[in-house]
């Protein structure tokens, strides 16, 4: 089990990570874009901006953890994670590939 204080740091400590709150619950943004939140869709819950394919692995791998978001969302890759059932290493390597997501968009032309 993955406590929503865990994910919060795990998120945090990744490099310039900042933490703000939309629609009644917690993102965690690298440079002005959100890699993931808490409580979505519901307490006890997170979501990790993966690409489709990552979004892939992480659901073959571990469909009791990782969940595509219901719509165009999760069709785009945004992917539930059940706090509940996570293991720790799940879950910072799914912050750091949503991470590097975000973070990377910044870097391209």
């Amino acid at each position: 089990m993955v406590t929503e204080d865990a994910f919060r740091r795990v998120a945090l400590a990744l490099a310039d990570a900042s933490e703000r709150a939309r629609r009644g619950h917690p993102d965690f943004r690298v440079h002005g874009r959100i890699f993931a939140t808490l409580r979505w869709p519901r307490e006890g819950w997170g979501m990790v901006k993966l690409t489709p394919t990552q979004q892939q692995r992480f659901v073959r791998a571990e469909p009791d953890v990782f969940a595509p978001v219901t719509g165009a969302w999760g069709r785009r890759g945004s992917t539930n994670v059940c706090l509940r059932t996570a293991k720790s290493a799940s879950v910072r390597r799914a912050l750091v590939a949503a991470w590097h997501n975000a973070a990377a968009r910044r870097l391209t032309p």
